[in-house]
């Protein structure tokens, strides 16, 4: 399965860009419909019924709504604030090397 280290934010319950967020590894399955990560099966918001300006995944047994995204090395995750994520332990150094010019895990070419 691809693992990547992403931006992940909780959307449900809290105001744009207000929900906690994480910097931490996330696995996908082959066609990027699933993701896992911190205990939790997210599924990927599809079609325009389901379509959501502001998430792009949900959780399969919550139906609370995720934002899911590359890490950006200048920090401004989130769309609408300044917020700064929590960064898991297991990630830490490759993203704090990514910070420094690196490329993340898995994405050396590109």
């Amino acid at each position: 399965m691809p693992e990547r280290i992403m931006y992940v934010q909780l959307k449900t319950g809290h105001d744009t860009d207000r929900g906690p967020a994480w910097i931490a590894y996330v696995q996908f399955t082959r066609t990027w419909r699933t993701a896992y990560v911190h205990g939790r099966t997210l599924r990927r918001v599809t079609g325009t019924a389901g379509a959501n300006f502001d998430s792009n995944f949900y959780d399969v047994d919550t139906g609370e709504e995720f934002w899911i995204s590359g890490p950006k090395r200048d920090r401004t995750d989130g769309r609408y604030s300044n917020q700064r994520p929590l960064i898991d332990d297991d990630a830490r150094e490759a993203y704090e090397a990514f910070l420094a010019g690196a490329p993340l895990p898995g994405r050396e070419n590109g």
